[in-house]
C-alpha cells in the first residue's frame, strides 16, 4: 500500500473516531511520540501503550483533525494538521514512517 494511502486510511479512522480502525493500521512494535508533556512529550510503544494514549482523544467527540497538507518521501510521509477540541486549537505536525502498510512510527510536534 503507498504510504499517503495509509496515511490517508489512518486520517479517516482518527475522523470517525475509529480507535479499532487506526490501532489496526498501526505495527505491534508502532512507535508514537505524543507532544506532551512539553518539552519532549512522551514516546509510548507498541499497540496496548499507544491505545491508552489515544484512548481519551478518540472518546472526546468534540475533537477533530484536519490535514491541512501531506507528502511522501520514500517510506516516510509528513502531514500538516489542526487539532480542534471543545475551546481551542493547536496545530502541529507529524513524522509517519510506513512499513509493510501499516503506521511503524507517528512522531507529534505541535507549534507551542
Amino acid at each position: 500500500m503507498d504510504p499517503l494511502d495509509v496515511v490517508d486510511a489512518f486520517g479517516t479512522a482518527w475522523a470517525g473516531h475509529d480507535l479499532d480502525a487506526a490501532m489496526a493500521l498501526t505495527t505491534e512494535d508502532c512507535i508514537f511520540d505524543n507532544t506532551s508533556p512539553a518539552p519532549d512529550g512522551t514516546s509510548h510503544v507498541g499497540r496496548e501503550s499507544i491505545r491508552q494514549a489515544w484512548q481519551p482523544i478518540f472518546d472526546d467527540m468534540s475533537a477533530q483533525f484536519d490535514a491541512e497538507e501531506t507528502f511522501a518521501a520514500g517510506d516516510r510521509v509528513v502531514q500538516l494538521w489542526r487539532y480542534t477540541w471543545a475551546d481551542g486549537h493547536v496545530r502541529g505536525v507529524d513524522v509517519f514512517r510506513i512499513r509493510d502498510g501499516l503506521v511503524a512510527e507517528k512522531r507529534s510536534y505541535v507549534k507551542g
